[in-house]
């Protein structure tokens, strides 16, 4: 079976580098808010080209740190791609701000910037950009429409560490950005974690503390904070696979190039045009996912489970369908929901072989719905 993630092989590759790095941890006796969280955040800012990275303990409190720390009230608006997982809506409703859902560009399954301007009002305070399956958003329209209304840019960078757009790292593209470690992403810890990134230090601090359980020291308290960080051990670990991010990135891109040339079946949609390079940007994708969509998706689930490949669905169903969001029940997004009834998630990984993509490559070349 060629499995979609093999995260046990992933980590295997670096095995005596984070038996030393926890350790090191554990001789210490330091388990929190210690030297490695310090290394860490200072290694990823530096490669995100940003002054300030705030370990946290998830991507959705990263998200919804940004949003608490702005500061934003009740019923702010707040813009959103339609076409993402849930956290990127769920960090904007539980600070009590309103989402406006903005339907994705077909091509590049992010949000379609030439269709933001006309939902923005005067209750709009911000625009999250979902950086979705490892494609950093098309940006510069964005930027643009942000300095004219006076808008903040929140990226969710979950899937995306490392992506480029005209020379500038995901994480450094907006006004703050949250990324997760979640362990089967790009940059994965060994459980959960995930940091802000921003250039603006009053934000930064702000962060820390609410973070902190609103303490900008012990035992003071100057916000209504939460409790959220990234612990040591887990630092420690993405310390260690941040320097090897590079290389894994682009051995995903060699993957997603070889299926893109490759894969030739006429029921598949690949993640571009056949008349196109696969990226305009080559290095804007790191192929978190590797998507394709078909209108059989559930058939060639099945068919490529039976030959040995697993498979994943991003996502089977979009945020305004779900029963936590009942009163999005009658809203139409045809093209997320046409996205999210056709999309399948075929294996990416930096330790996938040679021989195990070309014969992904083949099995989906002979299915014959």
């Amino acid at each position: 079976m060629i499995k979609f993630l093999d995260l046990h092989k992933i980590n295997e590759r670096y095995r005596d580098e984070i038996d030393s790095r926890i350790k090191k941890v554990l001789d210490c006796g330091w388990y929190l808010q210690g030297e490695e969280n310090k290394v860490f955040s200072n290694h990823f800012a530096e490669f995100c080209g940003v002054k300030y990275c705030i370990g946290v303990a998830n991507g959705l409190d990263a998200l919804n740190l940004i949003i608490k720390a702005y500061g934003f009230k009740d019923d702010d608006e707040i813009i959103v791609p339609a076409n993402t997982y849930i956290a990127s809506i769920l960090a904007i409703t539980q600070n009590g701000c309103t989402p406006v859902l903005i339907e994705p560009d077909i091509k590049t399954y992010n949000i379609n910037p030439d269709l933001i301007e006309r939902k923005i009002t005067t209750k709009t305070k911000a625009i999250m950009v979902v950086h979705l399956y490892g494609q950093a958003v098309q940006m510069q329209k964005i930027l643009e429409l942000a300095k004219k209304y006076n808008l903040k840019i929140i990226e969710d960078a979950a899937q995306a560490h490392g992506a480029l757009y005209q020379s500038k790292r995901t994480g450094a593209l907006g006004d703050a950005a949250g990324f997760s470690f979640y362990p089967g992403k790009n940059l994965g810890c060994l459980g959960d974690g995930g940091c802000v990134t921003t250039n603006d230090e009053e934000l930064a601090q702000r962060i820390k503390a609410i973070a902190n359980y609103g303490s900008d020291k012990k035992y003071h308290h100057i916000y209504k904070g939460i409790n959220s960080r990234l612990d040591e051990i887990q630092a420690a670990v993405l310390d260690v696979k941040l320097k090897y991010l590079d290389n894994d990135n682009q051995r995903r891109r060699e993957i997603a190039q070889y299926y893109c040339e490759n894969i030739r079946n006429a029921e598949i949609i690949l993640p571009y045009n056949r008349e196109e390079k696969p990226i305009k940007d080559y290095l804007s994708h790191v192929w978190h996912i590797f998507a394709i969509r078909t209108q059989n998706r559930d058939k060639l689930q099945q068919y490529l489970e039976e030959n040995g490949i697993q498979t994943n669905i991003h996502y089977p169903t979009p945020p305004h369908k779900q029963e936590a969001y009942k009163e999005w029940a009658d809203l139409s997004l045809p093209v997320t929901e046409e996205i999210h009834r056709t999309i399948l998630s075929l294996p990416m990984s930096p330790v996938l072989t040679d021989n195990e993509v070309e014969k992904i490559v083949e099995i989906l070349n002979k299915w014959n719905y």
